[in-house]
């Protein structure tokens, strides 16, 4: 019977994992040559150096998207008005879940073609991504046609009123059709680091970017579209880097090329079950980009409570400022992803745990940086969304600084989410996010305020993630101490 872990460098055998035995059936498949030398060698390169060509591209490409909704954001309040901003914050959690799917099924295709590649098996990571984006496509076609079909009721479940119904379906009407794009964006980001490409996976994410800036001044300012003009910008932007993505894989790619897949009921039921196991790996990644749903949710529900309107606009200017943190705790994490996941693969142990230790390094001194950024520079990042002379810029100059005192735990437990999910360790990925998006959030933001007062809204996310590392460190504890 055919394995594609069995197979492995010439004079040294490698044991197989848990990848292996999902796809250890396809008996048919034929042996592949030793995949070539890419330019960037995850398995014999420097860890830091390494780690460095892989972050510094992917952190700016995020950097440029995280930029891209700021200025959305700032567009929109000044182009259209308040009811645009609250239109686009209906939508924005099930875009959110859209963007989570997407994320989902890049951890884990990377994740698996990233240790079938360690073992020189190319064919199998090919197929392995030919499948992900077969079924990415379809599953976001079949909603794409869902929602344009049921777009009013689509609106009134997400909490539309009469009132915001017309921008509502505006801003809906072009995102829906994006959906299959910004999938195969979010797959396709992964798939290009991990063939060695970190360059191209910036401008990726940096042109489409750029662009959509460009093209929401020319609909909002100078052609007067509103919010549909918005969301038209956000699409051609969005297709223009699946292009990039499409474009790259059929004429670029080194090893991770599409690949013919066989259509028997036996290769349908084998891709079912690699599909499933995508999804048991990117879970975890999964529930963190839901974590941010959960997190505006709660917080506005909290903030409205104890503070009223200008509470919530305060809030609103931390929500802006988050997506900044999650990218570059994300962009440290997928920037890691790669090398261990391969490495895990080859078992290389050592070269696993040099490349977790760098990124552990990293992200603590990147929440030191921007822990300390924001509180020197929150006056002015609040000064871009309210008038230095309403009560919702005095509050959020006085509480944005208290959250960012938990942003080093923040990045710090996403880079170690990240790591369990490239070395197939679901279980703690799962309960460690978990832990960070609800079960230590959510009881934060109703308890702190008791205790503190209205300074305790901001200190609950600060304490979620200082919980959430006091886990981490108790369980990693009780593991060592169990194995002796």
């Amino acid at each position: 019977m055919y394995n594609f872990f069995e197979k492995s460098c010439k004079h040294k055998c490698v044991n197989e994992t848990k990848v292996g035995i999902i796809f250890r059936n396809f008996a048919s498949l034929e042996n592949e040559d030793c995949m070539q030398r890419d330019a960037i060698d995850f398995g014999s390169d420097n860890i830091p150096k390494l780690f460095g060509k892989m972050l510094m591209p992917t952190l700016l490409g995020m950097l440029c998207i995280s930029l891209m909704t700021v200025i959305d954001g700032v567009f929109i309040g000044h182009g259209v008005g308040s009811d645009a901003l609250a239109a686009v914050n209906i939508f924005s959690p099930f875009w959110l879940l859209m963007t989570a799917i997407g994320l989902m099924l890049g951890i884990g295709c990377s994740v698996i073609s990233s240790i079938h590649l360690s073992q020189d098996n190319e064919k199998a990571a090919r197929i392995n991504m030919t499948q992900t984006i077969i079924f990415g496509t379809a599953l976001t076609l079949t909603i794409t046609i869902l929602v344009q079909c049921y777009s009013t009721q689509t609106a009134y479940l997400l909490g539309s009123s009469d009132r915001l119904l017309p921008h509502v379906l505006d801003y809906q009407r072009w995102l829906s059709l994006a959906f299959c794009a910004m999938f195969l964006q979010s797959v396709g980001l992964l798939i290009i680091r991990l063939d060695g490409s970190p360059t191209y996976a910036m401008f990726t994410s940096s042109i489409p970017a750029i662009l959509n800036i460009v093209l929401d001044y020319i609909f909002l300012f100078v052609l007067d579209k509103g919010l549909a003009g918005v969301s038209f910008a956000t699409f051609i932007a969005l297709w223009f880097g699946a292009g990039m993505v499409i474009f790259y894989i059929l004429f670029l790619s080194k090893s991770m090329k599409l690949y013919r897949l066989k259509w028997s009921l036996k290769s349908l039921c084998l891709f079912a079950r690699n599909i499933g196991y995508q999804f048991r790996l990117g879970f975890s990644a999964f529930l963190g980009e839901c974590s941010i749903s959960v997190l505006m949710f709660v917080g506005n529900y909290v903030f409205m409570r104890y503070l009223g309107e200008d509470g919530v606009a305060a809030f609103s200017i931390a929500c802006y400022i988050m997506p900044f943190i999650f990218m570059t705790g994300n962009a440290i994490s997928q920037s890691a992803q790669p090398i261990i996941s391969f490495n895990h693969g080859a078992g290389k142990r050592g070269r696993v745990v040099e490349a977790r230790k760098v990124a552990l390094v990293t992200a603590a001194a990147a929440g030191i940086l921007l822990s300390s950024a924001l509180a020197f520079g929150v006056k002015y990042v609040a000064a871009l969304f309210l008038s230095t002379d309403t009560a919702g810029y005095r509050i959020a100059s006085a509480g944005i600084p208290l959250m960012a005192t938990g942003f080093v735990f923040y990045i710090v437990n996403v880079t170690v989410i990240g790591y369990f999910q490239s070395v197939e360790r679901v279980r703690p990925a799962t309960i460690y996010s978990l832990a960070r998006g609800l079960i230590f959030l959510v009881p934060s933001f109703l308890i702190m305020p008791h205790i503190t007062g209205t300074t305790g809204i901001w200190l609950a996310l600060p304490v979620s993630e200082a919980l959430t590392f006091l886990l981490i460190a108790l369980s990693r504890y009780w593991r060592k101490y169990r194995s002796r």
